[in-house]
């Protein structure tokens, strides 16, 4: 894997990472330079690289025919903006849609950095909401098994 600086990477340098390389790097920062990438000017590229990607991750035999429309919103953007995203699991295929698209079952919301650490699996999501650091509308049930149902690349 090539050092490639994240907080100016390029979608293409993203690509040539693969979803291994570019995890592995993400959890391999410090939360401060995970915190100052998130706020910076390539965060939706960063974002880009992972939300389209977790239809390829979503595991049908670990959902178990459950059908859920969760919206995501990355908090702590530049200008206070958030990223939103819609995915949603139905017979047993993941789609991912950019925007709040339809009724969720559930709504999360995090800073960028929370994001991380719930994707690679490296925080315990249930300090992350005890602690206030992953806000959780409507099915907190459903919230609580959502994760089992995706693979972490590069764990």
């Amino acid at each position: 894997m090539s050092d490639i600086d994240l907080t100016t990477a390029t979608p293409e340098q993203l690509d040539e990472l693969g979803q291994v390389g570019f995890m592995r790097a993400i959890r391999a920062m410090p939360d401060a330079a995970l915190a100052t990438l998130m706020r910076g000017p390539n965060r939706s590229i960063i974002l880009s690289q992972v939300f389209p990607r977790m239809p390829g991750l979503f595991r049908p035999d670990k959902a178990g025919g459950a059908t859920a429309t969760t919206h995501w919103s990355i908090t702590d953007g530049p200008g206070g903006g958030s990223d939103d995203w819609t995915v949603r699991v139905a017979g047993g295929v993941c789609t991912v849609t950019p925007g709040l698209v339809g009724d969720a079952a559930v709504s999360l919301g995090m800073s960028g950095v929370t994001f991380f650490k719930l994707i690679t699996k490296s925080g315990n999501p249930v300090m992350m909401y005890m602690t206030g650091k992953l806000k959780i509308g409507g099915d907190v049930g459903l919230a609580a098994g959502i994760g089992g149902w995706f693979d972490s690349p590069g764990a």
